[in-house]
């Protein structure tokens, strides 16, 4: 069993920055791809991003490449979205995940999610 924590999510301006995190307990954090989606009110969910067990390789969506990084702290058994120039089309729940598996079609793991708004 893995559990998965977000925090960070808020409310910010068109052109502003948040910081996602995503604190896994459970099991050995480090043996895990992590990942981020997010959803948006009346829209599917979509991938983020992902950043493989060793942190080595980094997944991003075309959509937020260039402007988001995802990290991830093994000591702390955490992973970040910083997220920078941020959209009002990036609005949306924000979900990390998790999976022994390199960007599998379904991640097993899910934490409950944290809302990102942007204001324009």
């Amino acid at each position: 069993q893995v559990q998965l924590v977000e925090s960070g999510g808020g409310l910010v301006q068109a052109g502003g920055s948040l910081r996602l995190s995503c604190a896994a307990s459970g099991r050995t954090f480090s043996s895990y791809t992590m990942g981020w989606f997010r959803q948006a009110p009346g829209k599917e969910r979509e991938f983020v991003a992902a950043i493989s067990w060793s942190g080595g390789n980094t997944y991003y969506a075309d959509s937020v490449k260039g402007r988001f990084t995802i990290s991830r702290d093994s000591a702390k058994n955490t992973v970040y979205l910083q997220m920078n120039s941020l959209k009002p089309e990036d609005t949306a729940v924000y979900y990390c995940v998790a999976d022994l598996k390199l960007l599998p079609d379904e991640y097993e793991w899910w934490g409950q999610g944290t809302q990102v708004t942007v204001s324009s």
